[in-house]
């Protein structure tokens, strides 16, 4: 990055992302211009934004910003990796978990004010990330009934512009009901640096916390997962109804997020994990849907991409 003075700035726009307006690009691009030197690209397809923000940081762009969801912040992190070039979220999606654990305000306009002062301050950190199967995930990794409830959100993605936490909530009710085999675990895990017993419905892996966000409410898994430490696992090995709810009451309610004890495992300092299905599972990546699969490699990878990070001075 560029000390005292301006800086190269590729803005990545999903135009399709859940709450990017046309009002709110000009004003964001206005910002972003008035000081430094600014590209703009769109993205057209899913995947897009990965080569975009690899060509941007090949041909030497300072700063790599991903207006749209986590799922844009995320390819772009993909695309830089282990590369100098830092990366930033604007808020566009319906939900912004990442920027929001940040500390970006959750108004892609007033956030692109607060990037600007962090960039100004050289507020940059070198933050540690989760890779499944080498892919690189920001805050967490969801595998079994959890990517399904994503699998379906996705599916009906018109109505995430309007319905948002509500779709959510009422996805999960539904693949609950009528879309997840309850009665027999999806896969098993395995850690040189935990032991996991049990078949598992579920498993997410945090490189941050919380979870996810309904409204304003966090939904704390795991409490003291951090992107300056080795992932958190938490895994579910039933689907009652009762822990189910046990499960969401606690994360609602904070302290230390979900048990390790009975019919569910939180475990710490992992730095390498596998998921080995009993048949394909599905996953999903700061919150996009991949899959299915038989078996995913969690890793955790430390100091690996450059943030900027509103409120953090910079981090050799």
């Amino acid at each position: 990055m560029v000390h005292n003075g301006s800086v190269r700035i590729t803005l990545i726009v999903n135009p399709f992302a859940s709450s990017v307006t046309r009002r709110s690009r000009v004003m964001i691009q206005r910002r972003l211009a008035a000081d430094h030197e600014l590209e703009i690209v769109e993205t057209t397809k899913r995947g897009h934004a990965i080569r975009l923000a690899y060509g941007a940081a090949k041909d030497g762009t300072d700063l790599v910003v991903a207006l749209g969801g986590d799922g844009t912040i995320n390819e772009a992190a993909n695309g830089v990796l282990g590369l100098p070039t830092a990366v930033a979220p604007l808020p566009g999606g319906s939900t912004n978990v990442l920027a929001r654990i940040l500390g970006f305000p959750n108004d892609p306009v007033e956030a692109t004010s607060a990037l600007l002062d962090s960039v100004a301050r050289d507020r940059l950190v070198d933050v540690g990330v989760g890779l499944a199967n080498d892919r690189v995930f920001l805050f967490h990794c969801g595998a079994g009934f959890d990517a399904a409830v994503v699998e379906r959100v996705e599916y009906r993605g018109p109505l995430k512009r309007y319905a948002g936490h509500a779709l959510f909530v009422t996805t999960t009710i539904d693949t609950w009901l009528r879309r997840v085999d309850r009665r027999h675990p999806w896969f098993r895990i395995t850690s040189p640096d935990a032991e996991i017993s049990g078949g598992a419905h579920l498993a997410v892996a945090l490189n941050c916390n919380p979870y996810t966000f309904l409204g304003d409410r966090p939904l704390d898994l795991a409490p003291e997962a951090g992107l300056d430490a080795p992932l958190s696992l938490v895994a579910l090995h039933s689907l009652d109804l009762s822990v189910i709810v046990k499960a969401a009451a606690t994360a609602l309610a904070g302290g230390h997020g979900i048990a390790n004890e009975g019919a569910s495992s939180h475990v710490s300092d992992i730095h390498k994990a596998e998921i080995i299905g009993y048949r394909p599972f599905p996953y999903q990546l700061d919150g996009e849907s991949f899959g299915p699969v038989d078996r995913l490699s969690l890793e955790y990878r430390p100091r690996a991409i450059r943030l900027v990070v509103p409120g953090q001075e910079a981090r050799a």
